[in-house]
């Protein structure tokens, strides 16, 4: 299994363009420098009236599929 962690900053007028399919995917930077691209639709049960902010994980198999999208557990 693969593993990516990063921080989104997506505000809800921004998220608009995700929503309507006007891009489908979103890139981002994981904590380790890798560049990840993954559906738009994962996020989708993030969105609040603010729009998407704090940190996720990314779990997928080695052959990137399977993807598990899941905010990550506030450090101790």
């Amino acid at each position: 299994m693969k593993r990516y962690e990063f921080n989104l900053k997506i505000s809800s007028h921004q998220y608009l363009d995700y929503y309507r399919g006007k891009a489908r995917q979103v890139v981002v930077r994981s904590t380790c420098g890798q560049g990840v691209k993954f559906p738009a639709s994962a996020l989708q049960r993030f969105v609040t009236q603010d729009g998407i902010y704090g940190d996720f994980v990314l779990t997928c198999d080695d052959d990137h599929k399977n993807l598990r999208l899941e905010r990550a557990d506030p450090k101790v």
